[in-house]
């Protein structure tokens, strides 16, 4: 039986605290007006970046004010033409101070969906195990199972951020802004389907159905321990096989609703299975690195460096399979080039080429590289330096599928995205380790598990 130790226990509280603070203050320093949007243009351009904005300010404050309008003929059209000048500059104005107000949100949404998914993803890799009666797997089960029991608060955290949105309490989907539907046909056509409650609703089936899902396999995992028979493991089988089926629906949807309708404009036929890649793989990684975490303190004697190199088999294994969905959207868009579909990667190559291109190089590059030779695989060290790399390039992966979408070109890495880091790995660690409390770390009962414990090649 595990025990959590208070050091970690403290560790993962602390960076709970550091996170739930840098994100107030990324809250109060968000602009909450545009005349605090203008001050920090103003600061912006002190330091040299740009001074034409100058004169478009100036040029605003005066048309605001009326400044430039009299009754001579001869300024007339130039007062028009300089109100009109103002006005866009106005709405230029709305449209950064939404983008800078976003900032906050965008990293918590980034962050919680990360750890989220790391989660759903180890919850569908332990499904798929029962459901294809993998004999080498079963020892590793009570982590898959901690793992998992994060879905359950980092699912009602996101179901909350998707209702914050609705309530429009920020600007991240802009189809739910009535005002830019009633001026976007293609959004308009999209209601019938871009609609918050219905929205909602498919959020709530597919949490519900995850969560259900997971406490029936988890319960009869364990009262398996204690039975005499087979019986809960044939309903973990069909159970599994179940919620596979359901899994692979609700995620594909689930990634067009949470994440491609970000960019309600664009869309991709790949998208749900360029998603499962990511979370899968993450999921996988986190599995390896907490099983090594475990095994180095004496807690996990029975798994061996066998078990840990095929763990890294898949890490590397499905690395490539996410180079190849990715490949396979970008190439496809940008050859053709229409334009309603390359703007997705035009936006991301010219405002966010390093981390859009950095993450190719972490979550294919650095694994292929690291992970092609099989003696490697079997090195902890080796495979904890490659999972940390991989997580951080699916962070980047989330990052630019929601930033540009959200805060367009007023990103940066501060307090905000670090913050919203800290916390919810904060809180990902003290609830996974905290479930790994509940249970033996053996399956003992599983019909698999003398295979498993002497599983050697």
């Amino acid at each position: 039986m595990y025990t959590l130790s208070s050091k970690l226990k403290l560790t993962a509280i602390i960076f709970m605290i550091v996170g739930a603070i840098g994100l107030v203050i990324g809250f109060i320093q968000a602009p909450s007006n545009l005349d605090d949007v203008r001050e920090m243009m103003a600061a912006e351009e002190h330091h040299g970046e740009s001074s034409h904005a100058d004169e478009s300010e100036a040029n605003f404050a005066q048309a605001e004010h009326g400044m430039l309008l009299d009754d001579e003929p001869g300024r007339n059209a130039e007062g028009e033409h300089t109100a009109e000048a103002g006005a866009h500059d106005t709405e230029h104005l709305e449209h950064k101070l939404h983008q800078l107000q976003n900032k906050p949100w965008a990293a918590i949404y980034v962050a919680a969906f990360f750890f989220f998914m790391i989660s759903l993803g180890v919850l569908a890799f332990y499904a798929l195990q029962y459901a294809s009666q993998a004999g080498w797997s079963p020892v590793l089960f009570r982590v898959m199972e901690a793992i998992s029991a994060y879905i359950v608060p980092g699912g009602i955290i996101m179901f909350v951020l998707l209702a914050l949105s609705s309530f429009h309490m920020n600007h991240l989907f802009v189809w739910m802004d009535p005002e830019v539907v009633a001026q976007d046909e293609i959004i308009q056509n999209k209601t019938a389907y871009l609609n918050v409650p219905f929205f909602l609703i498919r959020a709530a089936i597919f949490l519900a159905g995850w969560f259900l899902f997971r406490h029936f396999l988890v319960r009869n995992s364990r009262r398996l321990d204690e039975a005499t028979d087979n019986y809960y493991f044939k309903k973990n089988f069909k159970l599994a096989a179940g919620f596979l089926v359901f899994f692979l629906i609700s995620e594909s949807i689930m990634s067009w609703d949470w994440i491609m309708s970000l960019d309600p404009h664009w869309f991709s036929t790949l998208f749900g299975w360029y998603l499962f890649s990511s979370m899968f793989v993450s999921g996988i990684t986190v599995i390896a690195l907490v099983s090594i975490y475990l095994k180095s303190r004496g807690y996990l004697p029975f798994v061996n460096n066998s078990h840990i190199h095929d763990l890294a088999k898949y890490m590397f294994g499905i690395s490539i399979f996410w180079t190849y969905l990715w490949f396979s959207q970008f190439m496809l868009i940008w050859y053709s080039n229409i334009p309603e579909e390359v703007v997705y990667f035009i936006s991301r190559i010219e405002n966010y080429g390093l981390p859009f291109f950095g993450m190719v190089v972490l979550n294919f590059l650095f694994p292929l590289l690291v992970l092609m030779n099989s003696d490697y695989k079997r090195v902890n060290w080796f495979v904890v330096m490659t999972g940390i790399v991989i997580l951080i390039g699916h962070y980047l992966d989330v990052f630019n599928m929601v930033m540009p979408a959200t805060v367009g070109e007023s990103w940066f890495i501060g307090i905000p995205e670090i913050s919203a880091v800290l916390f919810f790995g904060g809180l990902f660690t003290f609830v996974v380790f905290s479930a790994l409390t509940k249970a033996p770390l053996l399956a003992k009962r599983n019909p698999f598990i003398k295979e498993s414990e002497h599983f050697h090649y």
